[in-house]
């Protein structure tokens, strides 16, 4: 399988530009090197435009109006297929916070259950009311600080901002794991790892990176469900992030070569890497690529489809036939909240359960509660 990816909405570690509040990524894939058998078809789609490449934001409706179905001629005769991902970015401000402050292995405060099963998303929504965009850049700046002791002092300061905001939490159990996991991180900044610690590093936590993970864990999917290998991966060229990327799929090749599988909590999902790409990622310009040339266009349309954007109406066929094939997952908050809201709303009332198997949940939980208690110095 041949894989090309591009981006969109790229801001760097700058969060909260409301030009481009979603990073996007687009992933093509087909069976064979578009490369080679799209050549002559998109050098002809060069010159009926007047165009030294196939730039979809350039071209606009009215460019690929012209060219829609030469699109879906190919999308048919290649077999071409695609996916997006996409990325909020000023919520990834407020997921990193959660994710370093309210680790269980870290913070003693919040429970296992409360990080390691879905009732963490309850409580990263929960908590995500807690911010509004003021703190959520004053979180996100303290992640990327490399000054430990400005960081913590950072960090301190956005815990007592919303220490001021817990009661409007809208029950008594959330008051209190919340309280207690935001006074325990206020008191012991430098246990949490909140900051990076180094420029390198600030990379690794960008929406980019994210981002990238998604296409990375997307190929490794695709592969254990059909059992086709990547043959390459050609990534578009981005001098500030290729080199991460290029580390992060070396790491995950590395992890497939073991075949390693982490393992989460009762209802998460177990991450896999079994079907992790080998081949290393190859760097291209978007000049030098006619399969990088095509995921631009298709990024662009499909950008527009899901911000419910203008579409030139000769393009609609072209995505009609290739949208039940496309793959696609975000990281954001409302994201979060839909899923896994609907995910715990098909559990079953208590008054509903095996009496046994409530009382069997409600001694672990005073289990769990008694040894948090305890790590607290209040047991």
């Amino acid at each position: 399988m041949h894989f090309y990816v591009d981006e969109s909405g790229h801001t760097g570690t700058n969060l909260f530009d409301p030009q481009q509040p979603m990073l996007y990524y687009g992933c093509l894939h087909s069976r064979i090197n578009v490369d080679v058998v799209a050549q002559a078809r998109v050098l002809s789609l060069r010159k009926r435009l007047g165009v030294a490449r196939l730039h979809a934001n350039e071209l606009g409706n009215a460019g690929l109006d012209t060219i829609a179905g030469d699109l879906l001629d190919m999308q048919r005769r290649f077999d071409l297929r695609f996916s997006i991902y996409r990325v909020a970015k000023a919520d990834h401000a407020v997921i990193s916070f959660f994710d370093q402050v309210f680790d269980s292995g870290m913070n003693p405060a919040i429970t296992w259950t409360g990080y390691w099963t879905p009732l963490r998303y309850l409580l990263l929504i929960k908590l995500a009311h807690l911010f509004d965009e003021e703190l959520a850049k004053a979180a996100w700046a303290a992640r990327i600080e490399i000054k430990d002791d400005k960081a913590e002092a950072m960090l301190i300061a956005v815990c007592d901002r919303l220490l001021e905001r817990v009661d409007l939490l809208p029950d008594a159990r959330s008051r209190q794991l919340v309280g207690d996991t935001l006074a325990w991180a206020r008191e012991n900044p430098a246990d949490l790892s909140y900051n990076v610690g180094d420029r390198k590093s600030i990379l690794q936590v960008s929406p980019n990176i994210i981002g990238f993970q998604f296409v990375m864990m997307g190929i490794a999917k695709r592969a254990l469900a059909t059992g086709v290998k990547a043959a390459r991966i050609v990534v578009d060229r981005q001098s500030q992030f290729n080199k991460a990327q290029r580390t992060l799929a070396e790491f995950y090749a590395a992890a497939g070569q073991k075949r390693l599988v982490f393992q989460s909590g009762p209802g998460m999902q177990d991450l896999n890497f079994g079907g992790m790409p080998q081949v290393p990622i190859e760097i291209s310009g978007g000049d030098q690529s006619v399969g990088l040339e095509l995921t631009d266009v298709y990024l662009w349309i499909y950008k527009r489809v899901m911000e419910e954007r203008e579409l030139a109406p000769a393009l609609w066929p072209f995505v009609s036939a290739g949208v039940r094939k496309v793959t696609t997952d975000e990281l954001s908050l409302d994201g979060i909240s839909k899923r896994w809201t609907q995910h715990l709303e098909g559990i079953p009332e208590l008054h509903e359960m095996p009496p046994e198997q409530v009382a069997k949940g409600r001694e672990l939980m005073a289990l769990e509660e008694s040894r948090r208690l305890a790590r607290l110095g209040r047991g």
